[in-house]
């Protein structure tokens, strides 16, 4: 289970086939524009629109020529001939690597948004189906006041909604193209033919560029998916009530639990690296283009996997209530110390008097593992403020939930 991964469309996206074949859709978008405006024949279209890419062949011409966009191009002149001419018209290497790889980023992202969905929907399921499952809440590591398992898997189901949106920024960001030049200024292409280019393609126009896209958009790409990657690092609140081998990993599977931690904190480091190239613009630098040949599939492809697990996890968790209501009374009835110190305020004791009360009841109860209500209710300081009723009421667990519909209702799970 560890190892399935059932969504290869990511790791195509990014190979060596799929990138040449989206520069290619530049260079034949390019060549469209140029026809309409009468400066390639009409007559050569067909054979512009016919051509393919032989990644074979292009890797063995980029052996030779160590050059990745004349390797594209003689493997174009292949098959054009003299008409190859026409193509590649007033464009740099990076006019088109940059436009191709924002189509590349957007068809990720458009998997990536896929996934998301499918985990908040299996999140929503879940804490729809467990709203009133009642489960010990936790604080710095140990027992709280009780809460619900649908209230805990809400929280993840509401930050899993942020970072869809984040996700949709981001592909907005980066979804842009340009062809504006070796510095930006459209020396060779017109503005006009970069605006339909991009238009043809989905694309937006970046305003002004330099040799490259400006690379503040590819780093909010990157920081999204590293904050992406440390919500499903964030699984604490699904450790118990849990059974079988699709129980999250926090708790019931170490291993896994490293996969998808280890995989989210990569997925910061390689934000850090998007971070870095941001410095490179306005005609610095280029090396960002080494870095990014490894974050952008690296970082897409362990987000899209650890999505995908997550998602398998959750769809197929095996909740166990009556473990949860177990779990709940092992710390002695403590988790309700605190309404029993505002009972006690309320009956007219001074705060740090009731505290000192709760205080000696519950590390007597934690001492001798008795129950915290039968000492409270052998103490003469607590049942001359509270009757038995009272006092017993503190211990209702349904007094915690009574707000539960409400949150549901702020969440978008009513």
């Amino acid at each position: 289970m560890i190892e399935r991964y059932t969504r290869p469309a990511m790791g195509r996206i990014w190979s060596e086939a799929a990138k040449y074949q989206a520069w290619l859709r530049v260079e034949i978008a390019a060549c469209e524009a140029y026809a309409r405006r009468g400066r390639i024949p009409a007559a050569v279209m067909p054979r512009i629109r016919a051509l393919r890419v032989d990644i074979d062949r292009i890797l063995a011409i980029q052996d030779r020529v160590k050059h990745e966009m004349i390797a594209l191009l003689t493997s174009i002149e292949e098959q054009l001939g003299d008409d190859s001419r026409f193509v590649h018209i007033g464009l740099t290497t990076n006019d088109v690597w940059d436009t191709a790889t924002a189509l590349q980023m957007r068809d990720a992202l458009d998997l990536l948004l896929q996934g998301q969905e499918r985990l908040r929907r299996a999140l929503g399921a879940l804490a729809v189906k467990h709203k009133d499952t009642l489960i010990v809440g936790r604080t710095h590591g140990v027992h709280a006041e009780p809460t619900t398992f649908g209230l805990k898997a809400a929280v993840w189901y509401v930050e899993a909604g942020r970072n869809l949106e984040r996700l949709r920024r981001a592909r907005e960001a980066v979804a842009v193209g340009k062809l504006s030049g070796a510095v930006g200024q459209f020396a060779h292409v017109d503005p006009e033919i970069e605006e339909e280019v991009c238009r043809d393609l989905g694309l937006g126009v970046e305003p002004v560029s330099t040799q490259i896209v400006q690379r503040d958009r590819h780093a909010e790409l990157l920081t999204t998916l590293a904050i992406v990657g440390a919500s499903l690092e964030a699984q604490e609140p699904f450790g118990e009530g849990q059974k079988g081998s699709s129980a999250m990993p926090h708790k019931r599977n170490p291993e896994l639990a490293e996969r998808i931690c280890g995989l989210a904190r990569l997925l910061r480091g390689h934000a850090t690296a998007a971070l870095e190239n941001v410095a490179l613009w306005h005609e610095r630098d280029i090396s960002h283009s080494s870095v990014e040949r490894i974050v952008l599939p690296d970082a897409t492809i362990a987000l899209d996997y650890i999505l995908d697990l997550t998602a398998f996890i959750i769809e197929g968790l095996e909740v166990d209530p009556a473990r949860m209501a177990e779990n709940l009374e092992r710390s002695y009835g403590l988790i309700y110390s605190q309404r029993v110190l505002l009972k006690l305020t309320e009956a007219g004791l001074a705060r740090q008097k009731a505290y000192e009360i709760v205080q000696r009841n519950s590390m007597r109860a934690w001492r001798e593992r008795r129950p915290f209500y039968e000492l409270l209710a052998g103490d003469p300081a607590v049942t001359e403020r509270l009757p038995p009723a009272e006092l017993k009421a503190c211990f209702d667990p349904s007094w915690y939930l009574r707000n539960v519909n409400t949150i549901f209702r702020r969440a978008g799970l009513a």
